[in-house]
């Protein structure tokens, strides 16, 4: 919320003066590069922070403070179909990507691989937070920058508060980060102790992608190629929904129905498996009946 707040162009504007072009001006401010933002705004992050700002008309005319709500006619940018806009690194990618990682990045790249962390979420987290008895990760805050160097520590988004089961190889690259020295209270700290900033992420990110002779991958993509995993492994949506700390499963499904095997794939499964038993039974019958 603080942060669609913050980028509102119409944020000088009384409330009741505020029409519908002053909102879309604003959306549309959010769909080209500006001198402090390189790139566009992804066209989900724009819908997240419209929602944000429509929750707020939408109480003031329930309050009676403003008439109409001036979101309700503003389209947005129209978002690619997940399926068509989701990239999933290969595994021999991510297992390039883990080998040109330095001593201080690695173990983030695998908490994002192997855990599904989230930048924020990793970025915030602490030597604490790893249970080796129980081989989980408790994911307990996230990082959010305000703006002139400022940080906030708060609930993960969503408040996605969630343990996830890590395997052995995991704890072993987080041991192996916090047995070099390279964690104070923060697992990832920068130069003052404090998390790392990502901008710094980023600029480690791409020099990894780099050194590893990769393009086009992002460090969110590892989220989806953790999620990947556990639905090609049989995980279910709730197991995935937990795992990837999803408010709904409605959420988990919008975004990965497409790796789920389709009722057709079950079905043809089903009879395949129907017809290798079938000849397994005539094989035995025809050792059984032999001279």
């Amino acid at each position: 919320m603080h942060l669609a707040a913050r980028s509102a162009t119409f944020g000088g504007i009384d409330l009741r003066q505020i029409k519908v072009s002053h909102v879309e001006a604003w959306v549309k401010s959010m769909t080209v590069a500006t001198k402090d933002r390189k790139r566009p705004l992804a066209p989900g992050t724009i819908k997240t922070r419209f929602v944000n700002v429509r929750t707020v008309f939408r109480a003031a005319v329930r309050d009676g403070m403003i008439a109409a709500d001036p979101t309700v006619t503003v389209r947005l940018p129209r978002q690619r179909r997940r399926e068509a806009s989701m990239e999933i690194p290969p595994p021999d990618v991510v297992r390039r990507i883990l080998d040109a990682s330095d001593l201080r990045f690695r173990a983030f790249v695998a908490l994002c691989a192997f855990a599904g962390l989230r930048l924020g979420e990793a970025a915030a987290f602490k030597v604490g937070d790893v249970d080796f008895l129980r081989r989980q990760v408790h994911v307990r805050r996230q990082v959010q920058r305000l703006g002139d160097g400022e940080i906030e520590i708060r609930l993960p988004k969503y408040n996605s508060e969630r343990t996830v089961a890590v395997p052995d190889a995991l704890l072993e690259i987080l041991a192996e980060h916090v047995g070099l020295g390279l964690a104070n209270e923060w697992l990832f700290s920068g130069v003052e102790d404090v998390p790392p900033h990502q901008n710094t992420v980023g600029h480690r990110w791409r020099t990894t992608l780099k050194r590893a002779g990769v393009q086009g991958v992002r460090l969110h993509d590892l989220r989806h190629f953790f999620a990947s995993g556990l639905i090609a492994s049989g995980c279910d949506v709730v197991a995935v929904q937990r795992a990837l700390g999803h408010a709904k499963s409605t959420t988990t499904l919008t975004t990965y129905a497409h790796l789920w095997p389709t009722a057709e794939d079950r079905v043809r499964d089903a009879a395949a498996a129907l017809v290798a038993e079938v000849n397994r039974s005539t094989e035995g019958a025809v050792r059984a009946e032999g001279p």
